[in-house]
C-alpha cells in the first residue's frame, strides 16, 4: 500500500467520512465542532429521563406537558400542578 493512500485512510479515520457540520443563519452558513461523545450521552440521559417522566403520567395529563423540554423544567411542572 502506498503512503499516500494510509495517508488518506488515516485522514478518514481521524475525521470521519462527513463533512463537518454546518448551520444556516440568516443565510450565511457556519460550520461549528462535532458534537463529543460526552455531549452526546449528556443528551441522551436527558432524553431518557424526560420520556420516563411523561410515561410516568396518565394519558389525560401527558399533553400538558409535552411541550417541557428539559426532565427538570418537566419535573418543576409536574410537582406544581400535580400539588
Amino acid at each position: 500500500m502506498k503512503i499516500g493512500n494510509m495517508l488518506s485512510s488515516y485522514y478518514l479515520i481521524l475525521n470521519g467520512d462527513s463533512p463537518p457540520p454546518t448551520r444556516s443563519i440568516d443565510g450565511v452558513e457556519t460550520s461549528y465542532p462535532p458534537t463529543t461523545v460526552e455531549e452526546k450521552l449528556a443528551r441522551k440521559n436527558e432524553l431518557k429521563a424526560r420520556g420516563t417522566l411523561l410515561m410516568a403520567l396518565l394519558n389525560e395529563h401527558q399533553h400538558k406537558f409535552n411541550s417541557y423540554k428539559t426532565a427538570k423544567s418537566l419535573m418543576e411542572a409536574i410537582e406544581k400542578r400535580l400539588e
